[in-house]
């Protein structure tokens, strides 16, 4: 797979511009809250689900690094057993065995992210930006990778460029690879981007194919 074109990793910013600044964070929380509402009796039937299924509490919290290193609080449904615990192994695996029958299920559709559209109204994350990763797992990849820290100059997303870009993994080896995809969202996020990824994760979702670099 070709990497995406981006600039020198020293001059790579987001644009200061109308949109950004604007239009993109009014835009989340209303689409956030529409969605919360319009949704509301499939959540609560998936954390029935969720709860009828294994022992356990129905939403998951974890500690997760945001705009300019702020840590917040993440919610997603639990799809995990709650014997060992998701936070223990950072690195969890594609069919990893933690994962309860329901859990399999949410995660294949992505719906185990839904919770994340509370973590948007309350302006921890947006709708898109790259995925906001664990404090150990950052602090690790800011000891290794000295220009990891520019992914949170913007706001972390629920979707993004290299969820949309690039294949499922969670191997240490790939990120300096996927880092470049979020260094590409960073210079070049707009309307056009971002809409582009709501329909491109919406594809994902439902082929379970990644559409590789353009």
């Amino acid at each position: 797979m070709d990497m995406p074109s981006v600039k020198h990793k020293d001059e790579i910013s987001p644009p200061d511009n109308f949109y950004r600044l604007f239009i993109k964070p009014m835009f989340d929380k209303m689409f956030a809250s529409v969605m919360i509402i319009s949704t509301a009796p499939f959540l609560l039937l998936i954390a029935l689900l969720v709860k009828i299924d294994s022992k356990g509490p129905a939403i998951f919290k974890q500690q997760r690094v945001g705009l300019l290193g702020k840590v917040f609080t993440i919610y997603k449904f639990r799809s995990m057993k709650e014997t060992r615990g998701e936070d223990t192994h950072p690195f969890t695996e594609k069919n990893d065995p933690r994962l309860t029958r329901i859990g399999k299920i949410i995660r294949s559709v992505r719906a185990d992210e839904l919770p994340q559209l509370w973590n948007v109204i309350k302006g921890d994350m947006s709708l898109i930006g790259p995925r906001p990763e664990q404090v150990e797992i950052v602090e690790q990849l800011n000891a290794s990778l000295p220009e990891y820290h520019i992914r949170h100059t913007i706001k972390p997303g629920i979707t993004g460029w290299a969820q949309v870009k690039y294949k499922y993994t969670n191997r240490k080896s790939d990120v300096p690879h996927k880092l470049l995809y979020d260094f590409y969202y960073i210079q070049h996020m707009s309307f056009k981007i971002d809409l582009y990824i709501v329909f491109a994760t919406l594809k994902v979702i439902l082929s379970g194919q990644y559409e590789g670099d353009i």
